[in-house]
């Protein structure tokens, strides 16, 4: 028999494109232990740190990680609503810029925000009221969860008149590797201000993730959308509506995934197997002597 062909070495393009993959499907909170053994792996620090500069910065955001600002004023998040140019991320609420360094996720550097950097007086006056009710429901909500308005588009709108957009980003993370589990939630909520139909349309896409890893491999990936809509009123009505809004569809996931854990032993584990064997009758297990199989086997090792 001819000897069986060698498949071909990877590429190193290909090589980094697995890399980065298997950074970018990093559980929540645990890209730094995936890396070191990708790093590990490759064998290659040029390789690693071609597929990490493009992976992190990706994971970051799309996790909405939270990192300290250097001087301890506050919390930056990292999103595409706050990302400016350089690795540079803006906090509105304390309008400071963070720069960051993705693949250590830790803020180098923080500047005060420039003027362009930040919204009109007229839009600033939705996101600070906003932002403030969120920051109530979120503190009520979420023991360790952090959140920021952010103008989306329309920063530069001077008064009514004319469509702006406000983005709610809420990020809370239970990290706890010493007991083998490690969990997140993450929602982001887009915030339509329609002038001429007076109202404000809202589309929130929300998404848990959770790893469980001790004597096993075990991990939740679950993701919702709704919409939803108010009118368009004063700053601080508006704030009030949407976070009520907000706070609604949030709970109401929450209520459906703990309602689906509750039934998890009685329907959905149940529903992962055959209900009957393609005979379409119940296994015999008090009498499996019946089957060939059990009496060859029997007879080889001599049970009687």
């Amino acid at each position: 028999m001819a000897d069986e062909e060698e498949e071909p070495e990877l590429s190193d393009k290909q090589k980094v494109e697995i890399a980065k993959w298997f950074l970018l499907n990093s559980p929540p909170g645990e890209i730094q232990y995936v890396a070191k053994d990708v790093k590990s792996i490759l064998n290659d620090n040029d390789l690693f740190n071609e597929a990490a500069s493009e992976a992190f910065p990706a994971y970051n955001k799309s996790h909405l990680i939270c990192l300290p600002l250097p001087n301890r004023s506050g919390d930056v998040l990292i999103t595409s609503f706050s990302e400016l140019e350089g690795n540079a991320f803006l906090d509105p609420r304390t309008t400071q810029v963070a720069t960051v360094d993705h693949v250590k996720q830790v803020c180098t550097g923080v500047r005060p925000a420039a003027d362009e950097e930040l919204p009109s007086p007229y839009v600033e006056e939705y996101r600070c009221s906003l932002d403030a009710e969120i920051l109530k429901y979120v503190e009520e909500a979420y023991p360790k969860g952090v959140c920021s308005v952010y103008c989306a588009n329309g920063k530069d709108v001077e008064g009514p008149g004319a469509d702006f957009e406000l983005a709610v980003v809420i990020s809370a993370a239970r990290h706890s590797p010493q007991n083998f589990c490690n969990g997140s939630w993450c929602s982001v909520w887009n915030v339509e201000f329609k002038d001429e139909q007076q109202t404000v349309e809202i589309k929130g896409k929300m998404q848990v993730g959770a790893h469980y890893f001790e004597e096993g491999n075990v991990q939740l990936d679950a993701k919702h959308e709704c919409k939803d809509a108010t009118l368009f009123q004063a700053s601080d009505d508006c704030a009030v509506a949407i976070s009520g809004i907000i706070r609604h569809h949030e709970t109401e996931y929450m209520a459906s995934l703990e309602a689906s854990y509750l039934n998890l032993p009685d329907s959905t584990f149940k529903d992962l197997r055959r209900k009957l064997p393609v005979t379409r009758t119940l296994f015999p297990w008090h009498n499996t002597l019946q089957f060939s199989l059990t009496r060859e086997v029997s007879k080889e090792l001599s049970i009687k």
